[in-house]
């Protein structure tokens, strides 16, 4: 499916509501293409840049920029073995080897049967529990070549669909509800509709009528707290 389907057209349609420019939208909306497809398909790429008014070797460019995204077919689990240092000195090494034995592919190659990805992967910020590796970006820690057997045969055979959803799905909680975006939103609104507009007809975008929302954050730690009472005393 080379284009948004309807559900998904209308995820898009709510995430460049939440933005002043709908091109602020560009990203989140490519990871729900890649969620619908696995992948970033040109067409999908071109029917993105309609949405948000951009052109399509814009929306390309900026998405090449990102790891995360792919713009060829890759299995249902993207296996991505941690190889820097702290993992190195753990057998990393050893694992990416027996993972390539075990799937019979080379890193950034894809199983016969589309189920497996194999990927090496710079630090995945597991250090902690080297080796590590990824399966669609959630974490699996000290894992060794047995573990990676069962890794596999849990994926292979639907025991972990709970916790390891298919390739491209970041987050499987929808968004409920939205925060007025700061800025000139009425200006805003009549081109997000207008776009909306040529590409397919549709519900409009929902936008939040409610007081724009002010967000901060809260450091709770003794070490930030430390910091953030030095800066305290600096200002006053």
């Amino acid at each position: 499916m080379p284009r948004l389907n309807p559900d998904n057209l209308q995820r898009a349609l709510d995430l460049i509501a939440l933005y002043p420019q709908p091109r602020s939208a560009l990203i989140p909306i490519l990871h729900i293409l890649q969620e619908q497809d696995g992948y970033l398909s040109e067409d999908g790429m071109n029917h993105v840049g309609e949405l948000v008014g951009l052109e399509a070797v814009e929306v390309r460019g900026t998405a090449s920029f990102y790891d995360m995204f792919h713009f060829e077919p890759v299995g249902r689990y993207l296996i991505a073995v941690c190889t820097n240092i702290a993992c190195m000195l753990q057998g990393a090494y050893r694992l990416l080897e027996h993972a390539e034995e075990r799937l019979g592919v080379a890193p950034g190659g894809t199983t016969a049967d589309g189920m497996f990805t194999l990927e090496d992967a710079e630090c995945l910020a597991l250090c902690g529990n080297a080796p590590c590796l990824t399966v669609n970006w959630r974490f699996f820690g000290d894992v060794d070549p047995e573990g990676f057997d069962a890794l596999t045969d849990d994926l292979r055979n639907g025991r972990l669909d709970d916790e390891v959803p298919p390739h491209g799905t970041l987050i499987r909680v929808r968004r409920s509800v939205g925060l007025a975006a700061a800025g000139p939103t009425d200006e805003a609104t009549p081109q997000s509709a207008e776009v909306g507009a040529d590409v397919d007809a549709g519900p409009a975008p929902h936008r939040s009528t409610g007081p724009a929302v002010e967000l901060s954050t809260h450091r709770t730690t003794t070490a930030t707290n430390v910091v953030d009472a030095a800066h305290l005393e600096g200002r006053q």
